[in-house]
């Protein structure tokens, strides 16, 4: 079951400047809001070079501002309302193409999704435009070679890649950091079923004690806070997307019963899921 409308690459063919079957490459010229959140199948880059505005992901708002790029994975949720003076280029890529390229993330994409919106210096900037604006070139071209597109594509997740390292490589106790990568990881797959902490320790073969503790130097929460913010996450979901019952809702993540998940969410959000779903 989807929970918010689901777009597919191909519904964006219309206003694209340049594609193919994998790949498309489109423009953000002015005012541009979506109100409705939705969430697609396909990965999608968006760089900005004069922007203003918000784009809210997975119920989160991120100011947006020049020389950034916004990095959507497959399922994530936005909405965004773009001011008057935006300019910004969409590279879409499915699903299918992008798992090809990937693994030049090469962190995590746990990571990503939690730090969506990356600052670019200038040199950074021209370098990510230059990558956007080849590949535009090479889909217009009527002997567009594929191979040329992917290996450009890899270029600028590698670029992304070295941004996120220099912000890794200036915080303390960087071990902690692929641990709590893969946490967040396991935590995607498994909190409607596994709220407890000892579950993930294991999961990642070190104590319970040491697991707390990385995640309060690191992160500033507990993992049992990281848990929780997956499960209110998700349940703000299914309130705002599905007709499912607070109660469905509830045995849907794991709750014993509705009341408690009930005070759950209002304790994490101040307001109970029936306000929420009204809101």
């Amino acid at each position: 079951m989807e929970l918010f409308p689901t777009i597919d690459i191909q519904e964006f063919r219309k206003d694209q400047l340049a594609g193919n079957q994998g790949y498309l490459y489109s423009e953000l010229r002015g005012e541009h809001h979506i109100a409705r959140p939705h969430q697609h199948h396909f990965f999608l880059l968006v760089l900005f070079d004069q922007a203003e505005g918000v784009h809210t992901i997975d119920f989160k708002d991120y100011h947006i501002d020049r020389h950034q790029i916004h990095i959507l994975f497959p399922k994530q949720v936005h909405s965004w309302k773009l001011g008057a003076n935006t300019t910004g280029f969409q590279l879409m890529v499915d699903r299918e193409y992008f798992e090809k390229f990937s693994p030049n993330f090469r962190f995590s994409f746990a990571y990503y999704q939690r730090n969506p919106v990356i600052s670019l210096s200038n040199e950074t900037f021209a370098l990510l435009y230059y990558e956007f604006n080849a590949i535009r070139k090479e889909l217009e071209d009527h002997n567009c070679v594929p191979a040329i597109i992917y290996s450009r594509t890899a270029v600028i997740a590698s670029i992304l890649r070295k941004e996120v390292q220099k912000v890794v490589q200036n915080e303390q106790n960087n071990e902690s950091n692929p641990r709590l990568l893969k946490l967040q990881e396991l935590i995607d797959i498994h909190f409607r079923h596994e709220k407890s902490v000892s579950f993930y320790a294991k999961e990642l073969n070190i104590s319970t004690p040491h697991l707390t503790k990385i995640c309060r130097q690191k992160l500033e929460v507990s993992p049992s806070q990281l848990i929780q913010q997956r499960t209110i996450l998700e349940a703000k979901r299914l309130l705002k997307a599905t007709d499912l019952s607070i109660k469905e809702i509830s045995f849907k993540l794991g709750f014993v019963d509705s009341p408690y998940f009930s005070n759950f969410f209002k304790q994490h959000t101040g307001l109970n899921p029936k306000q929420f779903r009204t809101d």
